[in-house]
């Protein structure tokens, strides 16, 4: 089979520990990955200084090399990741998979095929959950006002519990869980990419509801395109 270069791009630093094993494990032997980050290189007062988070400003977050967690300004995140995706392209990578469920509007591959996750997940997960109650998972809690938008296609309005992925403890993660299912959720979908086995494993200790992991169902849906 045509051996074939992909590219993916993570809003923190790369490559992502936490997301690069379940990609690499989905991906078939023909397939090999460039790995980049909006914020490679880039030391604590860059990323500061070129990422602020202005007043009523949507925010993300990510994660750094040395496993720490960094919060950005959503705008300033857009332009380096549209110039990152150019960068990937140029370098040979047929296809470019965003390593993120934020919503940007205006990107384009520049000559690959850009896999952006907000357009997959949420109609996906919306069919998965049918009129069932979702709950979702959310790094921060400013996020949860914009989420509402973002998944408006849902039957039944989701509820939404709030946990890092990168700095939230078992038990945060375990009380994050629990509330999601206080407050009716059927099923709980993690919406970031940071979110693992383990935190997924945290949940099936304290709850019954199953939880989707969003990179693990972007890398079974890779699978099938590659």
């Amino acid at each position: 089979m045509k051996a074939r270069k992909i590219g993916t791009l993570t809003i923190g630093q790369a490559p992502r520990s936490d997301i690069t094993p379940i990609l690499d494990n989905a991906l078939p032997d023909h397939v090999t990955c460039l790995h980049a980050g909006v914020l490679d290189g880039l030391d604590d007062a860059t990323i500061a200084a070129r990422f602020p988070v202005g007043p009523d400003e949507a925010v993300l977050t990510s994660r750094l090399l040395d496993g720490r967690a960094v919060v950005m300004g959503k705008t300033a995140v857009g332009l380096a990741v549209q110039q990152k995706i150019s960068e990937l392209a140029a370098a040979g990578c047929e296809m470019v998979v965003l390593l993120c469920t934020g919503e940007f509007h205006g990107l384009h591959g520049d000559g690959a095929w850009l896999i952006e996750p907000d357009r997959i997940l949420p109609p996906t997960l919306n069919a998965l959950v049918g009129d069932r109650q979702a709950g979702i998972l959310v790094p921060l809690a400013s996020q949860i006002a914009s989420e509402l938008e973002k998944w408006k296609g849902a039957a039944r309005k989701p509820v939404f519990a709030v946990a890092s992925p990168y700095t939230a403890t078992e038990e945060e993660i375990a009380a994050a869980a629990r509330s999601l299912a206080e407050q009716g959720a059927e099923i709980i979908l993690t919406d970031c990419m940071g979110y693992t086995g383990w935190h997924q494993a945290i949940c099936a200790r304290h709850v019954d509801q199953p939880v989707v992991l969003s990179n693990q169902l972007l890398a079974d849906l890779l699978r099938n395109v590659l």
